[in-house]
């Protein structure tokens, strides 16, 4: 009988978003894949360092916990998909070994990405340091982000998994975003949300994955009403560029999906990294780059390179 990933939470990762990478990469561009193949077999016992997205792999793994047998039915599932072939890879498996990460699958394609394997393996979340793949994935309606060289948060007595997301260009598509852009008019932009405050948005790249994060959240109610003493360790919040009256769409439009977040910051253009300073997320999605170079700062910080805000212009 096959393993089934399409219940669970799939998470892809490459071995750029969950360790540090820079001096191994540093290697393989000033001195080429030869030199890179002696420097990783030479250092395959020395463990990579944590990189930005550790802390929240493991978090989100720790949760398998709420399942009623986690070794042979957990409710998150993690995959390695790197452009190392099988040989170089081996010292990422070694460092997912060191790091106690319950990872064991894995794809391994030399110099190719791996992200046409996304829905095969019903991946939710694809995660990777190199914006090229990331953008292809996005251009390919994957969910997939571009996680950015930022703050590292991972206190040790602190069990907590928080996740953070904007709205507009994440959760839910960029038509919104669309009406901003081209009117250069906020107050357009919140007629537009209020004229339609009972049409649900349209899903944007990480609907799916917060549908199966609040699924995860439902096991914690359920254990909660078990075990009295159990507190609560996943928490996600919303945090956007969008005030009132337009933050009652997106309100209904989460309603809608099935899904409820914990907190809400409806910021009217505030700096989102004066919040997420205080918020201490474990992990952020944004589509704006100008949101991220703030957020950056002070959390992990992943970039949605997807919607209006996202086209590159072509180069003369």
């Amino acid at each position: 009988m096959s393993y089934e990933l399409g219940k669970r939470l799939v998470i892809g990762v490459a071995s750029s978003a969950v360790f540090d990478l820079t001096e191994s990469d540093q290697v393989f561009k000033s001195k080429g894949e030869a030199e890179y193949r002696k420097y990783q077999a030479k250092n395959i016992k020395k463990p990579l360092n944590k990189g930005v997205a550790f802390s929240f792999i493991k978090r989100l793994l720790s949760l398998n916990d709420l399942s009623d047998d986690p070794s042979e039915d957990p409710l998150v599932e993690v995959v390695l998909l790197s452009r190392n072939d099988p040989d170089t890879g081996l010292r990422v498996m070694k460092s997912i070994e060191h790091h106690h990460l319950q990872i064991s699958r894995a794809i391994f394609m030399q110099g190719k990405s791996p992200y046409e394997y996304i829905p095969a393996l019903s991946i939710s979340l694809f995660l990777s340091g190199n914006l090229s793949d990331v953008r292809e994935a996005i251009k390919r309606g994957y969910p997939a982000g571009h996680v950015l060289s930022s703050t590292i948060i991972d206190e040790e007595d602190d069990d907590d998994l928080r996740l953070a997301f904007d709205f507009d260009g994440v959760l839910a598509d960029d038509e919104s975003e669309t009406v901003m852009h081209n009117t250069n008019d906020l107050k357009q932009f919140h007629n537009h949300e209020t004229k339609n405050i009972l049409q649900p948005h349209t899903p944007g790249p990480l609907k799916e994955f917060l549908v199966k994060i609040s699924a995860i959240q439902l096991r914690e109610e359920n254990k909660k009403k078990i075990d009295t003493q159990y507190k609560n360790r996943l928490r996600v919040s919303i945090v956007t560029a969008r005030n009132a009256p337009s933050h009652e769409r997106a309100l209904n439009t989460l309603k809608k999906w099935g899904v409820m977040a914990n907190d809400a910051f409806f910021l009217g253009g505030v700096d989102k990294g004066l919040v997420l300073g205080v918020l201490k997320p474990h992990i952020f999605f944004d589509d704006q780059s100008g949101h991220l170079s703030s957020t950056s700062k002070v959390a992990p910080s992943v970039h949605i390179p997807f919607g209006i805000k996202n086209i590159v212009e072509p180069t003369e």
